[in-house]
């Protein structure tokens, strides 16, 4: 396949104020870039370019984050929530007010100190208008019991337990048009990993919770099951595999009802050389898929085929649209970015 290139300059500017801002005199006006832009594109579809404003470049929201992810935007205010998992933070960003803590404790609600990744990591958002998080610490997935715009680390458990034994800890997130609860649960958040001695569940399940509480096995076949998110029809699901030896995407149908069959493979991407392997994903209107994976956030069409790359230069975790989808913001790393969608 034919590969075509499309570098953005990799000069970093400095924000507005804080540091002078990049100024460009254009027909006697100053013109002043707010935020810093970084990384490049690759382009292995010419649809790829049908879909991101390769023009706006790629610009640096926030930094300074020991693993940001599990982003989600919220309607009702427009900002961006989003956890640092370390830290065991949520954090808030928008246009207005920048960058904020939005909720601490937001994963480990013990009150002995621990290390490891302890936080939150995938966000959602329900029906009610209500925020869930996946814990990695408490090993659960829980909705926070406050409103979006008074929150507390006050929590009620969706799913803690499969068959009487203690998830690893939940990451990622999604739910059904019906309401059922969708999600993955690799060991990432267990101190030792998948060697930890309170891992209680012999592998990493990926999990449907019926609207009545009961925890369902979808599949236990990957090794690390990872991001997740349905078409725009429901009829597939999409979950990503993070091993490193096995980085690849499979897709299930699914039933009106929920009920998933006919596991396959969606795209492997073990032999890619590039830093990072797959982990948090969405999906557009109209059925590509946002993928973060090695070298950067993928974009694949429905039918598996890879359109281009989007390329920050950091390891990317996750991604999230804004209500239009003509944003799609990036947690990479130690930063959050932004790149303009068409």
């Amino acid at each position: 396949m034919r590969r075509i290139y499309v570098l953005l300059l990799l000069s970093v500017f400095c924000f507005l104020f804080s540091c002078g801002g990049n100024k460009e005199k254009k027909d006697d006006a100053v013109v002043v870039e707010k935020y810093k832009k970084t990384g490049s594109f690759e382009v292995l579809d010419p649809a790829f370019l049908d879909l991101v404003d390769t023009s706006a470049g790629i610009e640096i929201l926030a930094e300074g984050f020991d693993w940001s992810e599990g982003p989600v935007w919220v309607d009702k205010g427009n900002y961006l929530l989003f956890s640092d998992i370390p830290p065991n933070k949520v954090m808030k960003w928008s246009e207005e007010k920048g960058l904020e803590t939005y909720l601490h404790p937001a994963g480990y609600t013990g009150k002995d100190p621990r290390a490891g990744e302890s936080g939150s990591n995938g966000l959602i958002i329900d029906a009610n208008g209500n925020l869930v998080l996946c814990q990695h610490g408490d090993r659960r997935v829980a909705r926070m019991d406050a409103p979006l715009d008074s929150p507390k680390a006050v929590f009620i458990s969706l799913a803690d337990k499969f068959e009487g034994k203690r998830l690893n800890s939940p990451n990622d997130a999604v739910f059904h048009k019906n309401g059922d609860l969708f999600f993955t649960d690799p060991p990432y958040g267990l101190l030792k990993n998948v060697d930890d001695s309170s891992k209680e569940i012999p592998f990493q399940g990926v999990y449907h919770v019926t609207k009545d509480g009961k925890v369902q096995l979808v599949t236990k076949n990957m090794t690390r099951p990872n991001g997740i998110a349905f078409s725009p029809d429901y009829s597939k699901l999409y979950v990503a595999n993070s091993d490193e030896n096995a980085k690849i995407w499979n897709v299930f149908d699914v039933a009106a009802d929920g009920t998933t069959s006919n596991e396959r493979l969606f795209y492997d991407a073990t032999k890619e050389t590039e830093p990072g392997g797959p982990d948090g994903l969405k999906v557009d209107g109209k059925g590509n898929l946002f993928a973060t994976g090695p070298g950067g956030v993928w974009i694949f069409n429905a039918e598996g085929k890879p359109l281009g790359k989007i390329k920050p230069g950091q390891l990317c975790a996750n991604v999230a649209f804004d209500s239009n989808k003509q944003t799609l913001y990036i947690t990479s790393d130690p930063w959050l970015t932004r790149i303009k969608l068409k």
